[in-house]
């Protein structure tokens, strides 16, 4: 039986097939060229190194590609790593299935697509309407296989609707708590709020991001929305008040400067957004992790939980 990615413990010798979900060539303080691999299966993902690498091996080893490995496991810098000592591309004797390998949403795109078109259906105003709804189905080629992040929360396959619907799910039941709040508008901001992530990032047919794009490292996504909204509600002759307020809630879903967000909410739809946008990517992660530790054990430090390590308890939940 071979190893999966959730399963690796320091120290030890494993075997298995794998995806290159990110390849590249980089040089060793001896001056010899290595692939710095990031390995994936539906369980998880690992940096490998393959130390020595020759110009075969840059050639043959692609992003995307199903790999037989064998290597050993260690730490570094309180990560797991995969040193690399035999591997092969997967052929057809292997009988593969590479859908088995990647990381997906629990969900089939088509089926969030069309629980978030119903989504769009509920939104009142017509200027809000006609905007969300233009640019949902712009993009719908895309949205179907694009994850949310490159290597963080919902970086999987269809990841970015399945973030997308199931904020709306949450939003739905915070306007039925806090009515004051504008339905279609806190809806509209949580369908936009990532869109251009599908301007930010390259993604393949596979939800892998191999890289950034240009505009992407140099203006970042939420700018990027704010430059479509412009764009689409000028076409649309939208009313310049209804495309403000969709601008400030894409210009303040990070909340802080540091992570992108010039300044903070200033109307409570946009104070709402910010933190269903929090709240699903930290569940997202802190589940992730807490499927692959044992009970009563810790977990590493995890980077996007502000470096906490977290704690899985062996109580049974009265749903089991």
């Amino acid at each position: 039986m071979y190893k999966k990615i959730s399963g690796f413990q320091i120290g030890e010798t494993i075997e298995g097939f794998y995806l290159i979900k990110t390849v590249s060539v980089k040089t060793s303080s001896n001056n010899k060229s290595f692939l710095d691999i990031n390995l994936a299966d539906k369980t998880g993902e690992i940096n490998a190194k393959l130390w020595d690498s020759t110009k075969e091996d840059e050639n043959q080893f692609k992003e995307g590609s199903l790999i037989k490995v064998r290597g050993n496991v260690s730490e570094w810098q309180g990560k797991l790593q995969l040193k690399i000592m035999r591997i092969r591309l997967a052929d057809e004797s292997d009988c593969l299935i590479l859908e088995e390998y990647i990381p997906a949403a629990p969900l089939e795109s088509e089926i969030m697509y069309e629980r978030i078109l119903n989504y769009i259906e509920q939104i009142g105003n017509k200027d809000i309407y006609n905007i969300v709804s233009y640019m949902f189905k712009e993009n719908k080629e895309r949205l179907m296989f694009y994850p949310a992040a490159k290597s963080n929360h919902h970086a999987m396959l269809g990841g970015l609707l399945y973030h997308i619907l199931t904020m709306l799910r949450m939003a739905e039941n915070y306007c039925e708590i806090y009515s004051f709040l504008d339905k279609g508008l806190l809806f509209a901001g949580v369908i936009l709020h990532d869109m251009a992530k599908l301007e930010e990032m390259n993604s393949n047919e596979l939800g892998i991001v191999s890289e950034y794009t240009s505009e992407g490292e140099l203006l970042g996504h939420i700018i990027q929305g704010i430059k479509t909204i412009e764009i689409v509600a000028a076409k649309l002759g939208a009313d310049k008040e209804i495309t403000t307020l969709l601008q400030h809630m894409i210009l303040t879903h990070h909340y802080e400067p540091e992570f992108g967000s010039p300044k903070r909410p200033m109307i409570p739809e946009a104070e709402i957004l910010h933190y269903l946008d929090v709240v699903d990517a930290r569940m997202f992660d802190m589940k992730k992790t807490l499927e692959n530790i044992k009970p009563k054990a810790f977990s590493d430090k995890i980077w996007t939980l502000h470096n906490r390590k977290l704690y899985k308890s062996s109580y049974k939940k009265e749903s089991e």
